[in-house]
């Protein structure tokens, strides 16, 4: 593609969050502490639903995989970031660039399969209760999970396909924390409009659809609780409630990075703190405090420690 006589790009440099090293201070002990405080909620989220048999039901299986998505989502970026802080070379090889989005379209993709998952549990708990738990299974639970991974694969496999091609040949310079689709191929050698048009509807397009998808689909089954008579209606209407607040956090930020032209805008770097740290590791937290169950049953898990470490 005419880059014999041009050096090829082995390294990228992020130019992080800020220069200034009084906020880079700042900016590590405020996501250390966020980080060291938020994970091990969502860890206790997992054992608390593997460990209670009160909550062996689907709804809290799926809660308990979008807690270890969750997890795996927000330690592919973060401890580079915290890292780079500290550091005066804030570099990254281009094959950590290309491990980074494989692993945020993979994880990201594969949380929002998993959301759509969710949203078919709650239709069938509120529209088929007689049938819930015969078609509620185990087995499909595990099968609607193992989808929601082989999407998010499949969607992240089409991505790095077309960019690990891609020439580079200077400026390698990021302005941003971690690499991101939107920014590294702007960086390439080569006329990139079909591409990221390819890349528009492989993210954009993909995620719109989602999106409205489950606000139409959670809409419907409010619209049928509140016509209904079942029972339960107001545990059901504030549990598809709290699905609807993870939806707007999960695909606000995802929309305003994916579904716009790839350029640069004053707010990038703030949407992409939320999206890739703070929005993920508070998603399984909303729900839990929405939810009296499962925060009965951390408190019993977290007795049961202390008490057992007591004697």
């Amino acid at each position: 593609m005419g880059t014999d006589n041009k050096t090829e790009v082995t390294e990228f440099v992020l130019l992080g969050l800020s220069q200034t090293r009084e906020v880079q201070c700042f900016l590590f002990f405020l996501f250390l502490l966020f980080y060291v405080i938020v994970l091990p909620v969502n860890i206790l989220i997992i054992l608390t639903v593997r460990g209670d048999p009160q909550l062996d039901s689907p709804m809290y299986f799926f809660l308990a995989n979008l807690a270890f998505l969750d997890i795996c989502y927000c330690s592919i970026t973060p401890p580079k970031m915290l890292a780079d802080l500290f550091s005066q070379q804030k570099t990254i090889s281009s094959r950590s660039c290309i491990a980074q989005l494989f692993f945020l379209h993979f994880l990201g993709g594969a949380e929002i399969f998993l959301l759509i998952a969710m949203a078919f549990d709650r239709y069938v708990a509120i529209c088929k209760p007689l049938h819930y738990t015969t078609l509620m299974r185990k087995m499909l639970c595990w099968v609607l999970v193992g989808t929601a991974w082989a999407g998010g694969f499949t969607h992240s496999v089409i991505q790095v396909a077309f960019v690990v091609h891609l020439p580079f040949c200077g400026p390698n310079e990021l302005d941003n924390f971690f690499c991101d689709l939107t920014q590294v191929i702007k960086l390439a050698c080569t006329n990139t409009y079909i591409l990221e048009f390819i890349m528009f509807v492989n993210s954009g397009l993909v995620i719109v659809i989602c999106f409205i998808l489950l606000l139409i689909s959670y809409g419907v089954l409010l619209i049928h609780l509140k016509t209904g008579v079942s029972r339960g209606k107001s545990k059901a209407a504030s549990t598809c409630t709290t699905h609807i607040i993870i939806v707007f956090v999960m695909f606000g930020p995802a929309i305003y990075i994916y579904c716009r032209p790839f350029c640069s805008l004053p707010l990038d770097k703030v949407v992409a703190v939320f999206h890739t740290m703070v929005f993920p590791l508070v998603n399984p937290m909303i729900y839990t405090l929405r939810n009296r169950e499962i925060l009965s049953a951390m408190k019993r898990l977290l007795l049961q420690y202390f008490l057992g470490r007591g004697k």
